[in-house]
C-alpha cells in the first residue's frame, strides 16, 4: 500500500479518544489477558456460580426428572439442615478436613525437598523422575488392598490413600517449578562467588516460591478429590463416607449435599491459598 493510502487509512480509523464508550469497554473486556475491575470480576464470578444453580432448579422443578434422581436445591438445603441438626454434620466435616489436611501436609513434607533436588540436579532427575512418572499413573484406589494390609484400617489408612493420590503429582510439579528458575540468576550468583547451598536456598528456592505456592494450592484440590476414595477404607464417619452410605439407600439429596459441602470447603481453602499468595508476593499483582 502506498504511503499516502496508509496515511489516509490511519486518519480515517477512529481513535480511542473519539471511540464510543461502549465500544471501548467491549474491546477492553475481550482483550487477550486483559484486566477487569474488581466490580466486573465479582459480577462475573457471581454469575458463574448462580447460573448453574438456576439451571439445576429449573430442571428439578420442570418435572422432566423424578426427584429421586434429581432433587431440587431446596430439598438439598433441607437435607443439609437436617444433617446438621440430627446427623452430626460438623463431626463428619471435621474428620474429613483432618484427613485431607494430614495427607496433604505429609505429601508436601516429602515432595518439596525431593522436587527441589530433582529440579536442581540432573543426576537426581535421571534417577528418580522416570520412576515417579511410572508410579503416578497408577490409580490410588488400586492401592487400597495394600494399604489395608500394610497400615491397617484406622485413620492412617485414609491419610495414606490421600498421600498416594497427591505425592507423585506434587513432586513432579515442584521439580518443574524449580526448573523454570532462569539460568541467568544462577550464573549471576555463581559469578558473585555464592556456594552451592547458597544458590539452592537463596536463589533457586526464593525465585520458585510463587510457583511453589500455586502448586500447593492446586494439589490441595487434588487431595480433596481423593477423599471419597480414602473413606472407602473401613470408615464410619466423614463426608465421603456419608455420600457412599447415602448411595446405598438412594438418598440422592444427601449425595448432592455432601458433594456441594466438599466443593464449598475446597473453594474456601483455595481462596485462602490465593490470599496468602497475594499477601506474600504483592509485586505480582501490581498493575
Amino acid at each position: 500500500m502506498p504511503t499516502t493510502e496508509r496515511s489516509l487509512s490511519k486518519s480515517t480509523m477512529p481513535s480511542a479518544a473519539v471511540m464510543p464508550v461502549a465500544v471501548q469497554r467491549k474491546r477492553r473486556f475481550w482483550t487477550i489477558r486483559g484486566r477487569l475491575s474488581r466490580k466486573e470480576y465479582l459480577v462475573l464470578a457471581a454469575l458463574g456460580m448462580v447460573l448453574p444453580f438456576v439451571g439445576w432448579w429449573w430442571l428439578a422443578s420442570s418435572g422432566l426428572m423424578d426427584k429421586v434422581f434429581m432433587p431440587s436445591p431446596l430439598d438439598v438445603i433441607t437435607r443439609i439442615h437436617r444433617w446438621f441438626m440430627e446427623d452430626n454434620l460438623m463431626g463428619d466435616a471435621s474428620i474429613s478436613i483432618y484427613r485431607v489436611t494430614a495427607g496433604f501436609i505429609l505429601s508436601a513434607m516429602f515432595a518439596l525437598p525431593l522436587g527441589l533436588m530433582i529440579g536442581t540436579y540432573r543426576p537426581v532427575q535421571a534417577m528418580l523422575e522416570p520412576l515417579l512418572d511410572f508410579i503416578r499413573y497408577m490409580p490410588a484406589v488400586a492401592f487400597i488392598p495394600l494399604v489395608m494390609i500394610w497400615v491397617g484400617i484406622d485413620e492412617g489408612s485414609k491419610i495414606a490413600i490421600i498421600f498416594i493420590g497427591t505425592f507423585f503429582q506434587m513432586v513432579l510439579m515442584v521439580a518443574e517449578d524449580v526448573r523454570r528458575v532462569p539460568l541467568a540468576q544462577i550464573e549471576a550468583a555463581q559469578t558473585m562467588g555464592a556456594r552451592r547451598g547458597e544458590i539452592v536456598s537463596l536463589v533457586i528456592l526464593q525465585s520458585a516460591k510463587p510457583a511453589l505456592l500455586d502448586t500447593l494450592r492446586i494439589t490441595m484440590g487434588w487431595a480433596w478429590t481423593y477423599l471419597v476414595v480414602a473413606e472407602l477404607v473401613a470408615a464410619n464417619s466423614g463426608l465421603g463416607y456419608a455420600i457412599l452410605k447415602a448411595q446405598r439407600f438412594l438418598q440422592t439429596d444427601k449425595i448432592f449435599a455432601g458433594i456441594i459441602l466438599i466443593g464449598l470447603i475446597g473453594l474456601v481453602t483455595d481462596q485462602l491459598f490465593r490470599l496468602v499468595h497475594r499477601k506474600s508476593f504483592p509485586w505480582l499483582y501490581r498493575k
